[in-house]
């Protein structure tokens, strides 16, 4: 059949009229799609995740490390640690042990940064990071200096992950090492609420200030038989002298024994186990049978000021914490 030269150009007219409505559907649905995706990924990626958020008017970071498991169909644990003085949340998601933890065990991991201030310690001036542990410290913050509100900085990072992704609210946990240690018993304290259990590591409380909980929650408490503080050596302490301790009035283990059973309304008389070679064990339990709250306090041989990550010591001390995790769960 003989087709003109006009009759052509109409069917190729209309071929180029069909293949564009083809294209522009296909990038419409595309678009969709993309849309689509990006409200169930929203902004984060495996592994690694820096975030920041605006407590206070101040522009505060927190690192994330999500396994190469979670989907956002199964509801995740959270498991936040807390680094000590000089560090940060960046370097405790390096050395801690507890994201590489978390991608075996499923569990969505937290590393916060505190705040730097000038601060006068022990007759120094030091510019330091510090999380803001007052009025349980014995460091003060220089003329001027105004202590942040670190409490309202964790609190909002749950709720940022709580809407970032799918996590487990019942099971929250959170672990602090030196001054983080002594944040944690200051979140054991006002986080009952949003805290399964807390685990203090070479830092807790050290006055006698008295508290009322939240909630009272399940607390750990591990130090080193050689932790005198950070840069402090002394010949080791011996294992078997812990019970001792923890009943002679003035030492820190004493101290630090009268506070969680004064605050936390645990019973006095407590029971060792472990042994003379590795671990020393105290366990305390509520003085109401109603309750079941704890304490454990744990004494390991070998450990000096540093929280043990399997490779500094012989100790991996998110592996052993998390399996004491695991017994509970927010009411």
């Amino acid at each position: 059949m003989y087709l003109n030269y006009n009759t052509m150009l109409k069917i190729q007219f209309i071929m180029k009229y069909c293949l564009f409505l083809f294209l522009t559907m296909g990038l419409l649905s595309l678009s969709s799609c993309t849309k689509d995706a990006e409200q169930v990924n929203n902004d984060y990626v495996k592994g690694k995740n820096r975030f920041t958020t605006l407590i206070d008017g101040d522009e505060r970071e927190y690192f994330v490390s999500v396994p190469n498991s979670y989907d956002g169909n199964t509801a995740f644990p959270v498991v936040f640690m807390l680094h000590g003085t000089g560090g940060d949340g960046e370097r405790f998601y390096n050395i801690s042990g507890w994201k590489e933890l978390g991608e075996i065990e499923n569990i969505i991991t937290v590393f916060p940064s505190s705040w730097r201030y000038c601060i006068k310690d022990d007759g120094k001036t030091k510019n330091i990071t510090k999380w803001n542990i007052t009025p349980d410290c014995e460091w003060y913050f220089c003329r001027g200096e105004t202590g942040k509100d670190d409490i309202h900085f964790l609190n909002t990072v749950i709720s940022e992950l709580t809407e970032r992704f799918n996590i487990d609210s019942k099971r929250i946990y959170l672990v602090g090492f030196s001054n983080g240690g002594q944040m944690a018993a200051k979140c054991a304290i006002e986080m009952g609420n949003v805290l399964a259990a807390v685990a203090e590591n070479a830092g807790s409380f050290i006055i006698d200030t008295i508290y009322s909980p939240v909630r009272k929650l399940p607390v750990l408490f591990q130090v080193g038989n050689e932790d005198f503080g950070p840069g402090v050596t002394n010949p080791p302490i011996e294992l078997s002298s812990f019970d001792s301790l923890l009943q002679t009035p003035g030492n820190v283990y004493y101290r630090i024994k009268t506070a969680h059973v004064r605050n936390f309304g645990l019973d006095s008389i407590f029971t060792i186990s472990g042994n003379n070679q590795t671990v020393s064990i105290a366990d305390f339990h509520s003085q109401n049978s109603n309750e079941t709250n704890v304490f454990k306090m744990v004494f390991v041989e070998g450990l000096s000021h540093q929280y043990p990550n399997g490779k500094n010591h012989w100790m991996n001390g998110a592996k052993v914490q998390w399996e004491w995790f695991k017994q509970y769960t927010l009411p």
